[in-house]
């Protein structure tokens, strides 16, 4: 993804490849979480909630600013988590079709979550993800007609995920994504992605920086951030755990969902 554009999709994040080695940062070498939990507890930890083991470099004050404990689900959670995202015979993870505008969309029951189209996956028979077009120089010359209706008009959709670059935090255009969402009132949560390419001194920066914009100027965006990296897999696992919560299909004992709160497309 381009530095200076954001996309508002979460379908590439369910198909970012897997860890190849270096020898100072933590890989989760397999998407199968059972082999994840054989890690060892602080390498783990590291993996699963990328949030916590920033925290630890904040002075005790400053800690709560990163609303990391609002969505925090058990290991036992998000391990069942994972089967929703798993392919198998039972559970088919499939590309349904690609649309220029709403009214090509196919006529889905499932939730839909947020590439020149609209790119449409079924999740079993859970929800839908929909991997959407990105802003900036390079979006498609029908943008507006495109992802903007979609994002007004879509009835069964449950919650827009805005991939923000963490090497560069909000850009300008980023904005263009922040404000659609929230002229038209849509719950929205905001995806750090490309926490591997900065140090841990930069990366702590630019999500406090981040975190004090969702705190301060927005009001439909999730309060807490999920940074992710497609090289580590660091942070995937807690998202896909959020997503499967979200939309009804895992409940938490840390997490319940607030109907007025969330908006991916649901089975009606």
């Amino acid at each position: 993804m381009a530095a200076p554009r954001l996309r508002p999709c979460v379908g590439r994040l369910l198909e970012m490849p897997l860890a190849l080695g270096c020898a100072n940062r933590v890989y989760s070498t397999s998407q199968d979480f059972a082999e994840v939990l054989r890690m060892p507890r602080k390498q783990l930890m590291k993996l699963v909630f990328p949030l916590q083991e920033l925290e630890r470099h904040l002075v005790a004050d400053s800690r709560s600013d990163l609303h990391q404990k609002i969505f925090e689900p058990s290991l036992e959670d998000i391990l069942r988590a994972e089967s929703f995202f798993t392919a198998s015979a039972r559970n088919r993870i499939e590309y349904l079709s690609s649309a220029e505008r709403l009214d090509h969309a196919p006529d889905l029951r499932l939730p839909e979550g947020h590439t020149k189209k609209m790119n449409f996956f079924k999740v079993g028979k859970y929800f839908t993800l929909v991997d959407m077009p990105g802003y900036g120089y390079r979006a498609p010359e029908d943008f507006v007609d495109m992802v903007e209706t979609y994002l007004k008009e879509r009835r069964n959709l449950m919650r827009t995920f805005l991939l923000v670059d963490s090497v560069v935090g909000i850009q300008k255009t980023d904005n263009i994504a922040i404000e659609m969402c929230e002229e038209f009132a849509l719950p929205y949560v905001m995806v750090l992605t490309k926490i591997d390419k900065s140090s841990k001194g930069h990366l702590l920066k630019q999500v406090l920086q981040i975190q004090k914009f969702v705190d301060t100027k927005t009001q439909g965006c999730f309060p807490q951030l999920f940074p992710v990296s497609a090289v580590t897999y660091s942070g995937i696992h807690l998202l896909k755990c959020f997503i499967a919560n979200i939309t009804g299909n895992l409940k938490t004992n840390s997490f319940q969902i607030q109907k007025s709160s969330c908006q991916l497309e649901l089975n009606t």
